[in-house]
């Protein structure tokens, strides 16, 4: 075994064990919580590396690094996540690899890719991207639409041809009255995705949660964690 390989095993054997305590805290089936690996700055090697090791969800954020990744690991089995903000100048890359986007958030960009997907023919997994820290009619700067704007492009997502609504995401927000209380905003996401699996109950996917607060997103329901620096190591500056 690798130098790289023994440190990743390692890295990963530690955060399953948090996400198999946090869903034994909580009383759910570990098998409930989809572990996505961050990948972003990274090379295609240490992708290879993470499928070896039994990873098969991985996630980008920049399509000029996943692009060119995924096209190096087009041979494996992986289901890619995009997970930054998407300029709609890139939708059409990013249609051509990504399974699911995470990060929708606007009217404009559900109509890009639901042209891209259909001219790909392919199918897109979407999640609704929710700014828990925005104000009516706002986003937060991480990207996202305010709760009272999901119904909206739900509906969109539902209405567009090539594309599937899975449900939602959030990242636990740095500034409003869920700052620095991770756990208490994904419970509140957790609200926001019972009433959308109300009218959509296919919808139920909840993507929350990053390395230092997974436990939180876990115990409040989260089905998919997005994990990076705790598996790969501190990522290197870019360029």
């Amino acid at each position: 075994m690798t130098d790289r390989k023994a440190q990743l095993a390692a890295n990963l054997a530690r955060v399953e064990e948090r996400i198999a305590s946090s869903c034994a805290a909580a009383g759910r089936r570990r098998e409930d919580v989809t572990l996505v690996v961050v990948t972003k700055t990274y090379p295609a090697s240490d992708v290879r590396i993470l499928h070896e090791l039994g990873v098969r969800h991985v996630a980008e954020n920049r399509d000029q690094d996943a692009a060119p990744k995924a096209t190096a690991c087009a041979d494996l089995s992986l289901t890619w996540h995009f997970v930054g903000q998407l300029q709609t100048n890139k939708v059409r890359s990013v249609a051509g690899y990504a399974d699911i986007v995470q990060s929708v958030d606007r009217l404009k960009l559900v109509t890009a890719l639901s042209a891209a997907a259909v001219r790909g023919e392919r199918e897109l997994g979407c999640l609704v991207q929710v700014a828990l820290d925005a104000e009516s009619g706002e986003r937060g700067e991480r990207g996202g639409v305010a709760p009272d704007g999901v119904e909206e492009l739900a509906a969109a997502i539902d209405g567009a041809p090539g594309l599937r609504l899975g449900g939602l995401m959030t990242v636990a927000p740095l500034t409003g009255e869920y700052a620095g209380r991770q756990r208490a905003a994904f419970e509140r996401l957790m609200e926001i995705s019972s009433r959308l699996r109300a009218g959509r109950p296919a919808a139920n996917m909840v993507s929350a949660g990053m390395s230092g607060d997974l436990e939180d997103a876990v115990a409040a329901g989260a089905t998919h964690v997005r994990v990076g620096t705790a598996v790969l190591g501190v990522r290197p500056r870019l360029g």
